[in-house]
């Protein structure tokens, strides 16, 4: 594969041949930074782990330049963390058994440039090498600006394909805002109880971010158990650990939807279903 930034790069943890590699894919994550897989995309992580016919790999579109830092990493430069971050995020694609690690190198205004099209085109020569089955990238009422510039960079790469290539399913994830205020019906479920240990792991990695001054292993297991305790008010729990996505295949299916419109759709349902609770217990 070709890229667009001269440090992109393709990292495979079993040395497998790139082609060879990437024709096994059937789950493939699109995060904006290192560790928004392990955070995000961890059900399709968890699906393909240990497993000979299911393969995850996982693009992150951006060169970690941006990432707060204090401690041992206060005065690391630039290029020294974009270092850094590019080593813990290939150490978490050997721990989580990865077909294939592509980190692409953009800066973050390149994934918040509307006008431009590096980043799409790059992930359209992700897509055609890999031809995933599902994809999970962010939801698009995450409130950070990079994530959604990739999440709208990767409908219109998934977009460009010929229909019969697309993926069958895609989820829009939580990270930057969690995704509890959609109403339960149009929730996208995924329980991710299994192999906790192996979740723990895959945080834990990213130390110049932990160390650094978030304590995102422990944020984002907790919003996992928290999901499965207050997802239903009258039952016991089904799951230990869920993690809710936003429902983006139709949005990628049929080229005639607006993305705003789409995601003004989950918000007005939101607002209607507190709108009726409220009315309904409120005297006229």
């Amino acid at each position: 594969m070709k890229f667009q930034h001269p440090t992109a790069e393709l990292f495979i943890p079993d040395s497998l041949s790139e082609q060879a590699a990437l024709a096994r894919v059937t789950h493939l994550g699109i995060g904006a930074h290192q560790d928004d897989l392990e955070f995000m995309a961890y059900h399709g992580i968890l699906a393909c782990y240990q497993k000979e016919d299911q393969w995850f790999a996982g693009v992150t579109c951006t060169n970690g330049a941006g990432s707060a830092r204090t401690g041992d990493y206060a005065q690391f430069s630039d290029e020294q963390m974009q270092a850094v971050r590019r080593k813990e995020q290939n150490l978490a694609a050997q721990i989580g058994q990865y077909a294939a690690m592509i980190q692409l190198g953009h800066p973050s205004s390149a994934a918040k440039d509307p006008h431009g099209t590096a980043l799409r085109d790059d992930l359209i020569t992700v897509l055609r090498a890999t031809q995933p089955t599902a994809v999970y990238t962010h939801n698009l009422a995450d409130k950070h600006d990079t994530h959604i510039g990739v999440a709208i960079a990767a409908i219109q790469a998934m977009r460009a394909l010929p229909a019969g290539q697309r993926p069958k399913a895609i989820y829009g994830c939580e990270v930057w805002r969690n995704l509890d205020w959609m109403p339960d019906a149009e929730k996208v479920v995924q329980d991710l109880s299994s192999h906790e240990n192996l979740a723990t792991a895959l945080n834990g990695v990213f130390d110049s971010q932990i160390a650094g001054g978030k304590r995102y292993e422990l944020g984002v297991l907790g919003r996992r158990r928290a999901n499965a305790t207050f997802f239903e008010s009258h039952s016991v729990d089904r799951a230990d650990s869920i993690a809710f996505a936003m429902e983006l295949t139709p949005l990628v299916h049929d080229e005639s939807l607006d993305i705003i419109e789409y995601i003004d759709r989950f918000i007005q349902s939101f607002r209607n279903e507190v709108r009726a609770k409220l009315q309904s217990r409120l005297a006229h």
